[in-house]
């Protein structure tokens, strides 16, 4: 008999209806497979989101992100202030933190002076980072001449350097220091780990070292013999070798004056004769003195004679 509803009127019995296999399937595929896992539903949710916004947000930033690593560091550095702090720290959240730092074109001492000057820490919102404060940070550092820093979404930060190269050892003032070509003192760099550069003495000789370098590598039978470069006034230079021997260099003039001596050295072996001092101060001769006790020699040697 057809049901009566109150009120007289007549109606049908409507069938249930049937329940979507292939839906409840898929649903039950997709808990299985771990496609959305649900600690990042959570998170999401955590946020203020639903998971289906959530994600493709962070589809939408990790685009974004493609598009900054591809620019300079410095274009980059912008993104935390337009991100913001807060929607940084829950966009963390959802992985974009900092898991991993490379650092290019450092030697492993360097490096690890650069990551503590630095500041970073794993896990911190990678959209928090100020790429620009960063950079000068690492430009702190004694062993970085210039430094430039990517990020790359959504979890990478990338610190490319270039390197300053240790010259010499300077002394000044009763102190040691790593210097580079520029006379750059690198801080960081312990002096004594550096016994096979070269050693320079006095003010201004870290600025003119480089010069004065090249000139005494030129000559090795020179070189092996040296025992520092003494910077004198601030305007010349005195070769100080290993034997106690004293080799005075004019103001001006440095290559001529040491042409010099390679010509003397190879007419009379002067290096292996032993002499307390070779001033070379005068363009015109060439002024010896033997040391105590040795057998007497010309107080002067004329150039044009050598």
């Amino acid at each position: 008999m057809p049901a009566v509803v109150r009120g007289g009127s007549r109606t049908a019995s409507r069938p249930r209806p049937k329940a979507n296999n292939q839906q409840g399937s898929r649903g039950r595929g997709a808990a299985r497979g771990g496609v959305y896992a649900p600690a990042k539903l959570r998170a999401a949710q955590g946020i203020g989101l639903r998971p289906g916004a959530a994600l493709a947000l962070a589809g939408g930033i990790a685009a974004l992100g493609l598009v900054f690593a591809l620019a300079t560091g410095d274009r980059a550095s912008n993104m935390a202030g337009v991100i913001g702090h807060g929607v940084a720290l829950k966009l963390a959240r959802l992985g974009f933190r900092v898991e991993a730092v490379h650092v290019e074109g450092a030697t492993p001492q360097a490096k690890a002076d650069i990551m503590r000057a630095s500041g970073l820490k794993p896990g911190a919102p990678i959209l928090d980072e100020d790429l620009g404060e960063l950079r000068r940070r690492v430009e702190g550092v004694g062993w970085v001449k210039s430094a430039r820093v990517v990020r790359l979404l959504p979890d990478t930060l990338v610190i490319s350097i270039a390197e300053r190269s240790p010259l010499a050892v300077w002394q000044f003032h009763g102190r040691t220091g790593v210097i580079d070509d520029t006379g750059h003192l690198i801080g960081e760099a312990d002096s004594g780990r550096y016994a096979d550069l070269p050693l320079v003495v006095g003010e201004g000789a870290n600025q003119e070292a480089r010069e004065v370098l090249s000139l005494m590598r030129s000559r090795p039978r020179l070189m092996e013999r040296l025992e520092a470069l003494v910077r004198v006034d601030d305007r010349r230079w005195d070769i100080r070798l290993k034997d106690g021997g004293l080799i005075q260099l004019p103001a001006q003039g440095e290559d001529s004056a040491l042409i010099q001596l390679d010509q003397l050295d190879q007419k009379a072996r002067i290096l292996e004769l032993g002499f307390a001092r070779i001033d070379l101060r005068d363009p015109e001769m060439v002024a010896v003195r033997p040391r105590e006790g040795a057998a007497p020699e010309p107080p002067a040697a004329p150039v044009s004679g050598a």
